[in-house]
Protein backbone atom coordinates (compact mmCIF):
# COMPACT_ATOMS: atom_id res chain seq x y z
CA UNK A 1 0.00 0.00 0.00
CA UNK A 2 2.95 2.39 0.89
CA UNK A 3 4.92 4.59 -0.80
CA UNK A 4 5.19 7.58 -3.03
CA UNK A 5 5.32 5.37 -6.31
CA UNK A 6 8.74 7.32 -6.96
CA UNK A 7 11.11 5.77 -3.71
CA UNK A 8 10.66 8.61 -2.00
CA UNK A 9 8.68 8.35 1.62
CA UNK A 10 5.85 10.63 2.62
CA UNK A 11 6.22 13.60 4.37
CA UNK A 12 4.36 13.91 7.93
CA UNK A 13 0.61 14.47 8.03
CA UNK A 14 0.59 14.94 4.14
CA UNK A 15 -0.39 11.48 3.19
CA UNK A 16 -2.66 8.90 4.24
CA UNK A 17 -4.48 5.91 3.52
CA UNK A 18 -7.47 3.76 4.69
CA UNK A 19 -7.78 0.17 5.59
CA UNK A 20 -11.04 -0.76 6.30
CA UNK A 21 -12.31 -4.46 7.80
CA UNK A 22 -15.62 -5.76 6.96
CA UNK A 23 -17.92 -8.80 8.57
CA UNK A 24 -19.28 -11.64 5.81
CA UNK A 25 -22.77 -12.72 6.48
CA UNK A 26 -25.66 -14.53 5.00
CA UNK A 27 -28.23 -11.44 4.37
CA UNK A 28 -31.39 -14.15 5.11
CA UNK A 29 -30.36 -14.85 8.56
CA UNK A 30 -27.72 -12.25 9.89
CA UNK A 31 -25.20 -14.74 10.64
CA UNK A 32 -21.14 -14.61 9.53
CA UNK A 33 -20.85 -16.66 6.95
CA UNK A 34 -17.38 -18.15 6.22
CA UNK A 35 -17.04 -16.88 2.94
CA UNK A 36 -13.80 -14.82 3.01
CA UNK A 37 -12.48 -17.55 0.21
CA UNK A 38 -14.66 -17.00 -1.82
CA UNK A 39 -14.45 -13.29 -2.00
CA UNK A 40 -10.40 -13.47 -1.82
CA UNK A 41 -11.07 -15.80 -5.32
CA UNK A 42 -13.32 -13.58 -7.35
CA UNK A 43 -11.60 -10.49 -8.23
CA UNK A 44 -12.94 -8.47 -4.80
CA UNK A 45 -9.37 -7.15 -4.42
CA UNK A 46 -9.30 -7.70 -0.60
CA UNK A 47 -6.95 -9.48 1.22
CA UNK A 48 -7.73 -12.27 3.97
CA UNK A 49 -8.36 -11.56 7.57
CA UNK A 50 -8.03 -13.61 10.61
CA UNK A 51 -11.92 -15.36 10.63
CA UNK A 52 -12.69 -16.83 7.26
CA UNK A 53 -16.09 -14.50 8.19
CA UNK A 54 -13.94 -11.32 8.04
CA UNK A 55 -12.27 -9.32 4.92
CA UNK A 56 -10.30 -6.45 5.02
CA UNK A 57 -9.53 -3.91 1.92
CA UNK A 58 -6.80 -1.12 1.64
CA UNK A 59 -6.79 2.22 -0.29
CA UNK A 60 -3.25 3.44 -1.95
CA UNK A 61 -1.64 6.13 -0.48
CA UNK A 62 -3.38 9.34 -0.72
CA UNK A 63 -3.44 13.10 -0.67
CA UNK A 64 -6.63 14.65 -0.71
CA UNK A 65 -9.88 14.06 0.50
CA UNK A 66 -11.54 13.21 -2.56
CA UNK A 67 -9.12 10.92 -3.99
CA UNK A 68 -9.68 9.04 -0.22
CA UNK A 69 -13.24 8.72 -0.87
CA UNK A 70 -12.83 7.99 -4.68
CA UNK A 71 -10.43 5.21 -3.49
CA UNK A 72 -12.61 3.73 -0.37
CA UNK A 73 -15.24 4.22 -2.67
CA UNK A 74 -13.86 1.44 -5.07
CA UNK A 75 -12.94 -0.86 -2.93
CA UNK A 76 -15.95 -1.27 -1.62
CA UNK A 77 -17.75 -1.77 -4.54
CA UNK A 78 -15.25 -4.18 -5.97
CA UNK A 79 -15.69 -6.16 -2.59
CA UNK A 80 -19.77 -5.34 -2.43
CA UNK A 81 -20.07 -6.88 -5.85
CA UNK A 82 -18.35 -10.08 -5.18
CA UNK A 83 -19.93 -10.33 -2.21
CA UNK A 84 -23.41 -10.41 -4.43
CA UNK A 85 -22.22 -12.92 -6.86
CA UNK A 86 -21.39 -15.15 -3.71
CA UNK A 87 -24.93 -14.86 -2.09
CA UNK A 88 -23.69 -13.08 0.65
CA UNK A 89 -23.01 -9.38 2.30
CA UNK A 90 -20.35 -7.11 4.11
CA UNK A 91 -21.20 -5.10 6.63
CA UNK A 92 -18.56 -2.42 7.95
CA UNK A 93 -18.95 -2.10 11.82
CA UNK A 94 -17.21 -3.18 14.48
CA UNK A 95 -19.53 -6.01 15.35
CA UNK A 96 -22.42 -7.21 14.54
CA UNK A 97 -25.48 -9.31 16.53
CA UNK A 98 -23.62 -12.74 15.89
CA UNK A 99 -20.26 -11.35 16.76
CA UNK A 100 -18.77 -13.87 19.77
CA UNK A 101 -19.29 -17.27 18.00
CA UNK A 102 -16.89 -19.53 19.49
CA UNK A 103 -16.68 -22.31 16.44
CA UNK A 104 -15.78 -19.45 13.90
CA UNK A 105 -13.11 -21.13 11.41
CA UNK A 106 -9.57 -19.60 11.02
CA UNK A 107 -9.37 -18.14 7.72
CA UNK A 108 -6.35 -20.72 5.96
CA UNK A 109 -3.01 -19.08 7.08
CA UNK A 110 -0.17 -21.15 9.42
CA UNK A 111 0.33 -17.27 11.08
CA UNK A 112 -3.60 -17.30 11.80
CA UNK A 113 -3.44 -20.99 13.18
CA UNK A 114 -0.52 -20.18 15.30
CA UNK A 115 -2.66 -17.22 16.68
CA UNK A 116 -5.36 -19.03 17.51
CA UNK A 117 -3.62 -21.92 19.02
CA UNK A 118 -1.86 -19.79 21.64
CA UNK A 119 -5.10 -16.84 22.50
CA UNK A 120 -7.54 -19.82 22.56
CA UNK A 121 -11.07 -18.37 23.17
CA UNK A 122 -9.48 -15.16 22.97
CA UNK A 123 -8.70 -15.62 19.16
CA UNK A 124 -12.18 -17.62 18.59
CA UNK A 125 -14.23 -14.36 19.86
CA UNK A 126 -12.16 -12.20 17.67
CA UNK A 127 -15.32 -11.61 15.47
CA UNK A 128 -14.66 -7.41 15.76
CA UNK A 129 -13.67 -5.18 12.69
CA UNK A 130 -11.84 -1.89 13.10
CA UNK A 131 -10.96 1.09 10.73
CA UNK A 132 -7.11 2.21 10.71
CA UNK A 133 -5.82 4.93 9.62
CA UNK A 134 -1.85 5.20 8.00
CA UNK A 135 -0.29 8.71 8.25
CA UNK A 136 2.76 9.35 6.65
CA UNK A 137 5.79 9.80 9.15
CA UNK A 138 8.78 9.08 7.35
CA UNK A 139 11.44 9.42 10.29
CA UNK A 140 10.81 7.02 13.07
CA UNK A 141 12.07 8.80 16.06
CA UNK A 142 9.43 11.44 15.27
CA UNK A 143 6.35 8.64 14.70
CA UNK A 144 7.38 8.12 18.19
CA UNK A 145 7.27 11.20 20.44
CA UNK A 146 3.93 11.97 18.59
CA UNK A 147 2.23 8.97 20.07
CA UNK A 148 2.42 10.78 23.32
CA UNK A 149 1.23 14.14 21.75
CA UNK A 150 -2.19 12.40 20.32
CA UNK A 151 -2.98 9.09 22.46
CA UNK A 152 -4.97 11.36 24.77
CA UNK A 153 -7.23 12.64 21.50
CA UNK A 154 -7.68 9.21 20.22
CA UNK A 155 -10.93 8.59 22.22
CA UNK A 156 -12.70 11.32 20.59
CA UNK A 157 -12.02 9.31 17.22
CA UNK A 158 -13.41 6.20 19.11
CA UNK A 159 -16.54 7.83 19.92
CA UNK A 160 -17.10 9.49 16.59
CA UNK A 161 -16.63 5.99 14.92
CA UNK A 162 -18.58 3.82 17.39
CA UNK A 163 -20.11 0.82 15.72
CA UNK A 164 -20.40 -1.90 17.95
CA UNK A 165 -23.39 -2.01 20.60
CA UNK A 166 -24.29 -5.55 20.25
CA UNK A 167 -21.97 -8.89 20.88
CA UNK A 168 -23.71 -12.63 20.81
CA UNK A 169 -27.09 -11.53 19.49
CA UNK A 170 -27.37 -9.39 22.80
CA UNK A 171 -27.14 -5.59 22.96
CA UNK A 172 -24.05 -5.03 25.45
CA UNK A 173 -25.07 -1.58 26.85
CA UNK A 174 -21.59 -0.27 25.20
CA UNK A 175 -21.03 2.09 22.35
CA UNK A 176 -18.00 0.11 21.09
CA UNK A 177 -17.85 -3.12 22.20
CA UNK A 178 -15.26 -4.17 19.61
CA UNK A 179 -12.83 -1.77 21.62
CA UNK A 180 -13.70 -3.78 24.61
CA UNK A 181 -13.29 -7.35 23.09
CA UNK A 182 -9.86 -6.20 21.56
CA UNK A 183 -8.77 -4.75 24.74
CA UNK A 184 -8.02 -8.35 26.15
CA UNK A 185 -5.16 -8.58 23.91
CA UNK A 186 -1.92 -8.43 25.68
CA UNK A 187 -0.45 -5.60 23.41
CA UNK A 188 -3.76 -3.62 22.80
CA UNK A 189 -4.94 -0.21 24.47
CA UNK A 190 -3.52 2.60 24.74
CA UNK A 191 -0.43 2.86 23.77
CA UNK A 192 3.14 3.00 25.87
CA UNK A 193 5.24 6.20 25.58
CA UNK A 194 8.86 5.66 24.46
CA UNK A 195 12.13 7.74 24.30
CA UNK A 196 13.19 7.44 20.65
CA UNK A 197 12.52 4.51 18.06
CA UNK A 198 15.66 2.18 19.40
CA UNK A 199 13.44 2.09 22.67
CA UNK A 200 9.90 1.44 20.88
CA UNK A 201 11.72 -1.19 19.04
CA UNK A 202 13.29 -2.89 22.24
CA UNK A 203 10.15 -2.76 23.81
CA UNK A 204 8.71 -5.06 20.54
CA UNK A 205 11.47 -7.56 20.78
CA UNK A 206 11.17 -8.31 24.27
CA UNK A 207 7.48 -9.55 23.48
CA UNK A 208 8.67 -11.42 21.36
CA UNK A 209 11.77 -12.95 22.53
CA UNK A 210 9.10 -13.59 25.68
CA UNK A 211 6.57 -15.60 23.48
CA UNK A 212 3.79 -13.23 24.11
CA UNK A 213 3.82 -12.14 20.59
CA UNK A 214 5.33 -13.66 16.83
CA UNK A 215 5.82 -10.75 15.29
CA UNK A 216 5.41 -6.69 15.20
CA UNK A 217 1.88 -7.38 13.53
CA UNK A 218 0.90 -8.04 16.73
CA UNK A 219 1.07 -5.00 18.24
CA UNK A 220 -2.52 -3.91 18.45
CA UNK A 221 -2.10 -0.78 20.51
CA UNK A 222 -4.43 2.19 19.79
CA UNK A 223 -1.46 3.41 17.67
CA UNK A 224 1.57 2.33 16.42
CA UNK A 225 4.64 2.80 14.83
CA UNK A 226 4.43 0.92 11.45
CA UNK A 227 6.10 -2.16 10.70
CA UNK A 228 5.80 -2.08 6.76
CA UNK A 229 5.46 1.33 6.37
CA UNK A 230 6.45 4.80 7.10
CA UNK A 231 3.84 5.36 8.62
CA UNK A 232 2.33 6.17 12.03
CA UNK A 233 -0.66 3.85 12.26
CA UNK A 234 -4.17 4.83 14.42
CA UNK A 235 -6.06 1.90 14.84
CA UNK A 236 -8.62 2.63 17.64
CA UNK A 237 -11.62 3.28 15.29
CA UNK A 238 -14.63 1.04 14.84
CA UNK A 239 -15.17 0.37 11.31
CA UNK A 240 -18.06 2.30 9.72
CA UNK A 241 -20.66 1.71 7.35
CA UNK A 242 -21.29 5.05 6.07
CA UNK A 243 -18.18 6.49 3.43
CA UNK A 244 -18.01 9.73 4.34
CA UNK A 245 -17.68 8.98 8.65
CA UNK A 246 -14.83 7.18 7.42
CA UNK A 247 -13.15 10.45 5.59
CA UNK A 248 -13.86 11.96 7.73
CA UNK A 249 -12.31 10.16 10.68
CA UNK A 250 -9.14 9.85 8.16
CA UNK A 251 -9.05 13.78 7.84
CA UNK A 252 -9.34 14.34 11.40
CA UNK A 253 -6.43 11.49 12.58
CA UNK A 254 -3.92 13.38 9.20
CA UNK A 255 -4.86 16.86 11.08
CA UNK A 256 -3.95 15.83 14.56
CA UNK A 257 -0.71 13.85 13.29
CA UNK A 258 0.36 17.05 11.22
CA UNK A 259 -0.68 19.42 14.59
CA UNK A 260 1.44 17.13 17.05
CA UNK A 261 4.39 17.21 14.45
CA UNK A 262 4.35 21.46 14.23
CA UNK A 263 4.02 21.08 17.90
CA UNK A 264 7.47 18.58 17.96
CA UNK A 265 9.38 20.62 15.82
CA UNK A 266 8.31 24.21 17.49
CA UNK A 267 9.31 22.82 20.94
CA UNK A 268 5.17 23.69 22.22
CA UNK A 269 4.73 21.81 25.35
CA UNK A 270 2.13 18.95 25.39
CA UNK A 271 -0.67 18.00 27.68
CA UNK A 272 0.54 14.52 28.35
CA UNK A 273 -2.02 12.31 29.78
CA UNK A 274 -0.81 9.37 32.11
CA UNK A 275 -1.96 5.77 31.20
CA UNK A 276 -4.74 5.58 33.59
CA UNK A 277 -6.49 8.57 32.41
CA UNK A 278 -6.06 7.12 28.83
CA UNK A 279 -7.03 4.15 29.61
CA UNK A 280 -9.73 5.45 31.46
CA UNK A 281 -10.74 8.18 28.47
CA UNK A 282 -10.75 5.32 26.05
CA UNK A 283 -13.71 2.96 28.12
CA UNK A 284 -15.56 6.26 28.79
CA UNK A 285 -15.92 6.40 25.08
CA UNK A 286 -16.30 2.52 24.78
CA UNK A 287 -19.23 2.66 26.77
CA UNK A 288 -20.98 5.77 25.58
CA UNK A 289 -19.75 7.15 22.22
CA UNK A 290 -21.20 10.29 21.88
CA UNK A 291 -24.04 9.43 23.67
CA UNK A 292 -22.84 11.53 27.21
CA UNK A 293 -19.51 12.69 28.21
CA UNK A 294 -15.81 12.34 27.27
CA UNK A 295 -12.45 13.19 29.21
CA UNK A 296 -11.28 16.59 28.08
CA UNK A 297 -7.25 15.53 27.20
CA UNK A 298 -7.18 19.57 27.86
CA UNK A 299 -8.23 19.34 31.11
CA UNK A 300 -8.50 15.90 32.33
CA UNK A 301 -12.14 16.31 33.44
CA UNK A 302 -15.29 14.42 32.21
CA UNK A 303 -17.58 17.02 30.24
CA UNK A 304 -20.38 16.74 27.37
CA UNK A 305 -19.10 14.99 24.16
CA UNK A 306 -20.04 17.73 21.66
CA UNK A 307 -17.52 20.07 23.44
CA UNK A 308 -14.59 17.51 23.39
CA UNK A 309 -15.07 16.97 19.71
CA UNK A 310 -15.42 20.32 19.63
CA UNK A 311 -12.02 20.97 21.42
CA UNK A 312 -10.31 18.06 18.78
CA UNK A 313 -11.46 20.49 15.79
CA UNK A 314 -10.14 23.61 17.10
CA UNK A 315 -6.71 21.63 17.99
CA UNK A 316 -6.72 20.75 14.79
CA UNK A 317 -7.84 23.49 12.26
CA UNK A 318 -4.48 24.89 11.64
CA UNK A 319 -3.79 21.55 9.86
CA UNK A 320 -7.38 21.51 8.51
CA UNK A 321 -6.92 24.23 6.68
CA UNK A 322 -3.16 24.23 5.67
CA UNK A 323 -4.42 20.99 4.10
CA UNK A 324 -8.02 22.47 2.48
CA UNK A 325 -9.82 20.22 4.42
CA UNK A 326 -11.67 22.23 6.85
CA UNK A 327 -14.99 23.32 5.50
CA UNK A 328 -15.55 19.65 4.84
CA UNK A 329 -14.38 18.52 7.79
CA UNK A 330 -17.02 20.96 9.62
CA UNK A 331 -19.65 19.74 6.87
CA UNK A 332 -19.27 16.73 7.60
CA UNK A 333 -18.75 16.36 11.45
CA UNK A 334 -22.16 18.71 11.61
CA UNK A 335 -23.80 16.10 9.66
CA UNK A 336 -22.56 13.25 12.10
CA UNK A 337 -23.61 15.03 14.82
CA UNK A 338 -27.34 15.91 13.65
CA UNK A 339 -27.91 11.68 12.98
CA UNK A 340 -25.67 10.35 15.44
CA UNK A 341 -22.97 7.64 14.87
CA UNK A 342 -23.45 4.13 13.73
CA UNK A 343 -24.50 2.87 17.38
CA UNK A 344 -26.98 5.68 17.60
CA UNK A 345 -28.70 4.54 14.22
CA UNK A 346 -28.59 1.01 15.02
CA UNK A 347 -30.40 1.78 18.14
CA UNK A 348 -33.16 3.28 16.12
CA UNK A 349 -33.70 0.71 13.97
CA UNK A 350 -33.99 -1.78 16.50
CA UNK A 351 -36.25 0.38 18.57
CA UNK A 352 -38.45 0.53 15.60
CA UNK A 353 -39.24 -3.01 16.13
CA UNK A 354 -36.56 -4.31 12.94
CA UNK A 355 -35.09 -6.87 15.58
CA UNK A 356 -31.74 -7.64 14.98
CA UNK A 357 -31.71 -9.19 11.67
CA UNK A 358 -33.55 -5.60 10.41
CA UNK A 359 -30.35 -4.53 12.32
CA UNK A 360 -28.03 -6.05 9.94
CA UNK A 361 -30.13 -5.30 7.02
CA UNK A 362 -29.44 -1.42 7.54
CA UNK A 363 -25.96 -1.50 8.39
CA UNK A 364 -25.46 -3.89 4.98
CA UNK A 365 -27.38 -0.70 3.43
CA UNK A 366 -25.28 1.67 4.43
CA UNK A 367 -21.83 -0.40 4.02
CA UNK A 368 -23.22 -0.43 0.16
CA UNK A 369 -24.76 3.15 -0.60
CA UNK A 370 -22.66 5.69 -2.65
CA UNK A 371 -20.64 2.96 -4.38
CA UNK A 372 -22.24 3.86 -7.95
CA UNK A 373 -22.67 1.96 -10.97
CA UNK A 374 -20.33 -0.41 -10.13
CA UNK A 375 -23.15 -2.40 -7.65
CA UNK A 376 -26.66 -2.01 -7.30
CA UNK A 377 -26.73 0.64 -4.44
CA UNK A 378 -29.51 0.35 -1.58
CA UNK A 379 -30.27 2.91 0.13
CA UNK A 380 -29.93 3.10 3.92
CA UNK A 381 -31.42 5.63 7.04
CA UNK A 382 -28.44 8.18 8.04
CA UNK A 383 -26.90 8.16 4.61
CA UNK A 384 -25.07 11.30 3.72
CA UNK A 385 -23.96 12.50 0.61
CA UNK A 386 -20.09 13.75 0.87
CA UNK A 387 -19.22 17.48 0.62
CA UNK A 388 -15.65 16.56 -0.25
Amino acid sequence: MWGNGDGSVPTTGVTFGVEEEFHILDPGTGRLAPASPALLADGSGADKEFHARMIETATPVCTGLRDLRAALVAARGRLVAAADRAGVCVVASGTVPDSGSSDAPVCPDDRFRRISDRYRRLAAEQHVCATQVQVGVADPDLAVRLIARIRGWLPVLLALSASSPFFGNADTGYASYRNVVASRWPTAGPAPVAADHAAYQRSVRTLIDTGVIDDPGMIYHDVRVSHRYPTLEIRICDSTPVVDDVVLIAALSRALVATSAAEDQDDVPGTPMPDELVRAATWVAARDGLRAGLISPATHRLIPAADVVAELVAHVTPALARAGDAEAVTTSLAALLRSGNSVQRQHRVLTAGSGLVGVVAALAAETRSELGPAVDAVGGAGVRTSPV
